[in-house]
């Protein structure tokens, strides 16, 4: 089940100063819309600033994230949607994506919040989207990661 293991309680995040691009795929839009939505309640309820950016999907987010954090964002959050089908291509996508964004981070030195859904059915992305019927909320969850990440990065900047 997802969310298992999920922290019972989430550190109250300051947002103030922070600017955040979030980075979001076209594809499977019922569900992409609401993780942004998730994403933009969780920055505006920690007074971030954010703007939103959409890419054609998933294969595009690491490049769109590593231009909006070279370009003086604080943060980038990647949400996308990938549905597997009956070919090698969710893997091919799934894999490029996920370590395309890791590479953004680590050259860039700034957080990438993590929010692209690799599915086996559509049910599995509306679960987890934020919707009222949701049972979780990853684009709210990649938009506090990248939150805390800041932080976290400044707080041992200054160490």
């Amino acid at each position: 089940m997802a969310g298992h293991g999920s922290p019972t309680s989430t550190l109250a995040v300051d947002g103030s100063g922070i600017h955040v691009v979030i980075v979001a795929g076209l594809w499977h839009e019922v569900i992409s819309d609401g993780l942004i939505a998730g994403a933009q309640r969780a920055l505006d309820a920690a007074g971030a600033k954010h703007t939103l950016v959409r890419v054609a999907g998933s294969f595009e987010l690491p490049l769109a994230c590593q231009v909006a954090l070279e370009n003086g964002a604080d943060a980038a959050v990647a949400l996308g949607v990938i549905i597997r089908g009956g070919t090698p291509h969710f893997e091919y996508v799934s894999d490029a994506a996920t370590s395309g964004l890791l590479q953004v981070t680590l050259s860039t030195g700034k957080p990438v919040g993590f929010g692209v859904l690799t599915l086996d059915d559509e049910q599995q992305g509306l679960d987890r989207a934020g919707l009222p019927d949701s049972k979780e909320d990853k684009g709210e969850e990649a938009a506090l990661a990248a939150l805390q990440s800041v932080h976290t990065l400044r707080s041992l900047a200054t160490k």
